[in-house]
């Protein structure tokens, strides 16, 4: 079965959820692509859209064609050369109107897991729960002729767990999408050691047609993205529990947050992420990744703490930032949970204060949405890293030691295997994660 035959009948599972659907507007996308070259005109090219509720789907299907014109509005030469042969279609608007419906048409939504037993291909998406993930591949597989290849989305169980437990015989490998995954250009590449050739050729051959940056990893639990984001999370909180025996809590993460966003020059603090990612999402990956290291203790009381009293971050159905660590007023943090009261304490309150404590930011500070846009970045890092260490402020000294140990967390990556080299854990988090600089890096030495 040669590439454009594997992708005539797939299946993505988990259709109607946040990455779900981006998978599968790429796959429908990559499929009308092939359908409309001449040698594969005649030939049938369907999607199954699997999800728990036709109302789900409803919406995915609105989301799907919204993106489909965008994409043949900016590909609209070679969509006209496509169509050459329709000569009902003579109209720029005629052409993408036909598009979005070819990109329609191929995707057939439904409810019924047994339709994925159709497919030769099987996305899946659903929650990061090795046991459900082992559960539908079992599912699917005992009611299917064919020996189906799975894509997982998983960000941190290990692939080599899931092809034992489902017994695929190495029918599954990691394609990690990160999060949205149609905008997003990175993928992390996750072989299992029993991972098919032939399957990793084709993913390599899938992951080139979407034109995404793929960086490989081995099948450590975390991989790179996760290895380094729950790594630097728990360094994050630990830090602000070390400021909470000299000052509230509340005050601790507001300081912490402030110094991993502004003095580090990073898109978030470290607590907006963890609320980004979802204080439940984290940590449950914590505890999918922590059984696999003996050595370290991947786990916060804090994070089990604001779980039980309901604190989960995350985001609303539109998108809107749900309060975690902190809370949120149209997207900006303005304020930070107290535990111990159950309730935040307004920045409005405390941020004059932290502020002058931490001090003033180096000479050369300009926010992360100035330096990402500036092609002269490495040399004014340079600068702006070589001021932070000059000074003497507890801003300062937060950022070096934040730093120092988000590098550490990098080149253990490396030395364990898990990244083939410091360039890639570099790639990840610039690509991945959109920070201006990887944390392997002479900034911090």
């Amino acid at each position: 079965m040669n590439y454009s035959e594997r992708l005539q009948n797939v299946a993505v599972l988990g259709a109607a959820g946040k990455m779900g659907s981006g998978i599968l507007l790429l796959t429908a996308l990559e499929m009308v692509n092939l359908k409309l070259k001449p040698e594969n005109r005649d030939k049938t090219y369907v999607l199954h859209a699997v999800d728990v509720s036709y109302e789900n789907l409803d919406s995915l299907l609105k989301y799907i064609r919204e993106q489909a014109v965008k994409k043949a509005e900016k590909n609209i030469v070679p969509l006209r050369q496509a169509y050459a042969g329709r000569e009902d279609l003579v109209e720029n608007q005629h052409i993408i109107q036909q598009y979005v419906r070819d990109v329609v048409d191929v995707i057939k939504p439904t409810i019924r897991l047994d339709q994925a037993s159709e497919a030769s291909l099987v996305f899946e998406a659903v929650n990061e729960d090795p046991d459900l993930k082992v559960k539908l591949y079992k599912q699917i597989d005992q009611n299917s002729s064919q020996k189906i290849w799975y894509f997982t989305n998983t960000s941190s169980v290990p692939i080599g767990r899931l092809n034992e437990e489902a017994n695929l015989e190495g029918r599954i490998i990691g394609f990690h999408f990160y999060n949205p995954p149609a905008v997003q250009k990175l993928v992390e590449m996750i072989p299992a050691e029993k991972t098919l050739p032939d399957l990793k050729n084709f993913a390599d051959s899938y992951a080139s047609a979407l034109k995404k940056v793929v960086v490989y990893a081995k099948d450590v639990a975390g991989f790179i993205g996760n290895g380094h984001l729950m790594r630097d999370a728990l360094f994050g909180i630990a830090e602000a529990e070390r400021l909470s025996k000299e000052k509230e809590l509340p005050r601790a993460i507001y300081q912490v947050d402030k110094v991993t966003r502004d003095f580090m020059i990073r898109p978030m603090g470290i607590f907006q992420l963890i609320d980004y990612v979802g204080i439940d999402v984290v940590r449950f990956i914590l505890g999918v990744m922590n059984p696999y290291f003996k050595d370290e203790n991947l786990h916060s009381d804090l994070l089990d703490k604001l779980y039980d009293k309901g604190v989960t971050g995350g985001q609303h159905p539109g998108g809107a930032q749900k309060d975690g660590f902190l809370k949120y007023e149209k997207g900006r943090p303005v304020g930070a949970f107290d535990p111990d009261k159950n309730d935040y304490v307004m920045y409005d309150n405390i941020s004059h204060q932290e502020d002058d404590e931490l001090g003033d930011l180096p000479k050369g500070w300009m926010p992360w949405k100035k330096m990402i846009k500036k092609k002269t970045r490495k040399d004014e890092l340079k600068d702006y890293f070589a001021a932070l260490r000059q000074l003497d402020t507890k801003g300062s000294e937060l950022a070096i030691r934040f730093g120092k140990n988000s590098k550490n967390i990098g080149e253990k990556l490396v030395s364990q295997g898990v990244a083939q080299s410091s360039k890639d854990v570099n790639t990840v988090l610039t690509t991945g994660f959109f920070h201006a600089y990887g944390p392997v890096n002479s900034y911090f030495d």
